[in-house]
This record gives C-alpha cells, structure tokens and sequence, in this order.
C-alpha cells in the first residue's frame, strides 16, 4: 500500500505543538490542557488531518462553543483544506439532513447537539459510532447536573480529546465529569469518577499541559496591575446607601433569606461600582479614558472588557461614554456575521482604538494581537475566564508586552470578595495551574453571607437550602450579560 504523501502546512509549526499533534495520534484519549493561546484548534485540526489521510478517521464530530465555530471553519480550511466539513445549525427542519450528511467533520454547538441529541438513542448525533469526538473549550460540561454533559458522555466513538486550558475550575467533580467523557466507549458508556487518588492518576495519564512561559520564551511578557479605586462623592453615596437598604432587605427576611437573594445584593453593588445610574458618573471610567490619551496618542490599541451589555452598567454604556475612542462592541447579542464583521473591522482599521467586548462572548477563541492593552472593567470573580480574556492579546503574533488592567474599588463588595477568593485559589492550583472560582459555586453559604456581617438561617425554609450551591445563574450572568 503506497503510504500518502507528506503533508503541507501553511506555516511551520513550533516544536510543542508537532509534540502535541504526536500526543494526539499516539493516544485515543487525551486531555489538552495548553495555556490560552497556543494553538490547541490548530493541533487537534493537524492531528485530525493526519488519521483522515491515513483512513483511521472517516467521520469526526466537533463540539463547540456557538461562538468558535466559525473559528474552527477557518481553521479547518486553512490547515485541512481536503478534508469535507459542515456546521450543524439552523432551524430543526434543516439541521436532520446536515445530520445525515456524510462529511469528514461534523461541527455542531453544545447547545444544538443538546437539542438535536436528547430525543433518545435514535436521536441523529446518537446513531453513529464516531471515529472521533472533540469537545473544544470542555469546561462546558463540567457540571453532571446539565443535560449537555450527560448527552456528549453518551456519544459512542472510538476517540475522545478534550480540549481546555481549565480542566477544573471549583472542584474535582468537574474534572471527574471531563474524564468520564474522555474515557467513553464505542457503545455510549463511560466510568463514574469521584474525587479520589484514583482520579488524580488517571487525570496524569491523560493531561498534556504546556505553559507559554515555558514553550514560548520569547514571547512579550504580560503585566497585570491591579488597581485601587476610589469611588468619587456622587457615586460612593449611591452606593453607600444601596449597600445599606440592601443589607437591611436581607435581615427583614429572617428565616426567608436565600443565598439567591444574597447573590442579587452582591449585583447590584458590583454594577454602582462601575457606574452611578442617573448622573453616569464612573471612577473606574475616569481612569480608563485618562489611560487611553496617553496610550492612543503612543500609537496603541486597546481591549475592554465587562461582564454586562447594558446601556447603564455596561458595554453599550460604555461605547457612548468612549466614543471620541471610534469603539467598536462585541457582544453575544450578535449573529455570527455580526461578529466577524466586527473583528475585521477591528483587525483592518486602526482608527478603532478601541473593542468593547462582553466577558462571556468575546473571552474564548479569539486573535486579537492588534491590541496591546487590555481592561477589566469589572471582575468576573474567576481568575481563569479572565486569564482566557487576556489572551486575546497575549498570544502568539503578538509582537509587544501587554498590559493588562483590572479594577477594584476600595471600601467595596469587589475588595471583600477579592480578598475570600485569593485565599481559596491556593487550594485549586495543587491540582491545575489555570483554575478558576465563582462566587456563586465556590463560597460556602456561611462565607456568602459574612460579606454583609450576617448568618445563615439555623433551619432553611422549604425550597432551596442556603447551605447548597444556587442552581440558578449569579445575579452578574443573570442581568443582561453576555
């Protein structure tokens, strides 16, 4: 049998990642855990080439963010441009022929395949026994709890690979949750994992992680400052007095208060933190526009980020009030061609000094070395989604330092938030260096409510008890964020 011929690429890849793509075809299962930015897509697309030319993949599903998929379209036309490939998307009626449809790579987003795959064992993503299965940024399953999970664990396929640099992110639970997809069967089962010794070394087996730091030694540094507000007059009183009323609301609760009703408190100072409502007055905004004459005159392009989309708290209040900048937004309200719209609009004109972009939709899966500056407007409360913000610009085809700014006010809920969870990250790094924590998940109830000098309720009413995570989404995903 005459072997195929040596495969091209469009550029040469670094030695860790020719070592990455060997990782890949040498193991059935593998976790790739590399640092944001260095080119997981491209590996796992090099190495997926590599079995289809030699006839061990004729079928691939890739499981995607709705947010990376045109990413992985561009990236599969430029490194496997003989490979077929289509996106499943689109209303139901047309998703069931892209579904029979008989590509090398199938791409879908999560929330699509949860949809398409829940109708049982008949359902179209169900029916196949896939030579592969990729789940891109997998931390989306992390939860059991979530249908999506459960569904992707029961894919049959002959291959799995893993693909995130925060394999854990609050507990090993999560990791348990990614290693039992990654270690599925051809015929739709998978172990149970609990957090125990034999946990942790099956997850050595499997994780190939490398940090740029060290892979990459010469590429610009990252300097992160951390800034210490100090709320001008007219919005400290509005917060002083909402966090006032606020606390008073929760001790008239008595044995009514919820952790839910903690998590809205916690919302709404987050949000006077970042802006006064009727005068639009903003300290953190003050600083940010100071920093941009300097560094736009210095020839400099800047990202923002803020975890709200709102005209008032966050990415819409913060185009109007950064206009003289020509800001261009990206938010999760977008299509797809909206957004791609606005990138290369960004990346081809250089009189936009400035992308405002929402933390959850413009966090993961995008190059933007045209900024070198990058600003938190305000805090996540997970180190790790704001690490994957960062490296928007911090990546590979960055040619200077980037400069990375996140605020915190003084004498505010963000301080005293900031000061629990840098005591618990300690715990996480034992086992991941990229982790990342979350107020709702990651303090326990007594914790939650010492942020406002108060105790839990001795005995939870019906419902939900304040001793257990809130299953609902945190009061800063819950308003208009994106």
């Amino acid at each position: 049998m005459t072997s195929p011929p040596a495969v091209s690429h469009p550029v040469d890849l670094f030695k860790y990642q020719r070592a990455g793509v060997d990782a890949l075809l040498k193991n059935d299962r593998l976790l790739l855990a590399d640092d944001m930015g260095l080119g997981k897509t491209v590996q796992a697309v090099t190495a997926l080439r590599t079995l289809a030319r030699e006839g061990l993949c004729r079928r691939a599903l890739i499981v995607a963010p709705a947010g990376l998929i045109s990413q992985w379209r561009r990236e599969l036309t430029r490194w496997a441009p003989d490979l077929s490939a289509i996106v499943v998307s689109g209303p139901q009626s047309d998703r069931g022929w892209q579904w029979r449809a008989d590509p090398t790579v199938t791409i879908v987003g999560y929330e699509t395949l949860r949809s398409d795959a829940d109708a049982g064992p008949q359902a179209p993503p169900l029916r196949h026994v896939w030579d592969l299965v990729i789940l891109d940024e997998a931390q989306k399953i992390k939860n059991r709890d979530v249908k999506v999970s459960s569904l992707v664990k029961n894919l049959r396929r002959a291959r799995s690979w893993v693909l995130t640099g925060t394999p854990l992110e609050n507990k090993l639970d999560e990791l348990a949750s990614l290693l039992e997809f990654l270690d599925g069967r051809e015929d739709g089962s998978h172990p149970l994992y609990t957090p125990s010794p034999r946990l942790l070394e099956r997850h050595a087996q499997v994780q190939l992680r490398r940090k740029k730091a060290d892979v990459l030694p010469d590429l610009p540094p990252k300097l992160v400052t951390n800034l210490e507000i100090v709320l001008g007059r007219r919005q400290r009183r509005a917060y002083d007095r909402a966090e006032r009323e606020g606390i008073l609301e929760l001790r008239e609760r008595g044995e009514e208060l919820r952790i839910q009703h903690v998590l809205e408190l916690i919302l709404r100072l987050k949000q006077l933190c970042n802006f006064e409502p009727i005068s639009g007055k903003s300290a953190k905004l003050d600083d940010i526009r100071e920093r941009l004459i300097t560094l736009t005159a210095q020839g400099h392009r800047a990202l923002l980020f803020s975890q709200y989309i709102d005209r008032t708290y966050g990415v819409q209040a913060l185009a109007r009030s950064l206009s003289e900048f020509s800001p261009l937004t990206f938010t999760g309200d977008l299509d797809s061609g909206a957004r791609d719209d606005v990138l290369n609009r960004f990346k081809s004109n250089p009189s936009h000094k400035i992308l405002l972009l929402s933390l959850r939709a413009g966090g993961a899966g995008l190059n933007l070395q045209e900024a070198s500056y990058v600003f938190h407007m305000d805090r996540w409360w997970n180190p790790a989604v704001e690490h994957q913000a960062e490296d928007r610009s911090h990546r590979l085809g960055q040619m200077f330092p980037v400069t990375v700014f996140t605020y915190t006010c003084q004498g505010t809920i963000e301080e005293r938030i900031q000061e629990i969870l840098q005591s618990k990250q300690a715990l996480f790094e034992t086992f991941v260096d990229d982790v990342s924590l979350d107020v709702a998940s990651t303090l326990r109830s007594e914790e939650l409510f010492g942020l406002f000098g108060l105790r839990p309720p001795l005995i939870p009413p019906q419902g939900l008890p304040v001793s257990r995570r809130n299953p609902a989404a945190p009061p800063d995903r819950a308003h208009k964020s994106s």
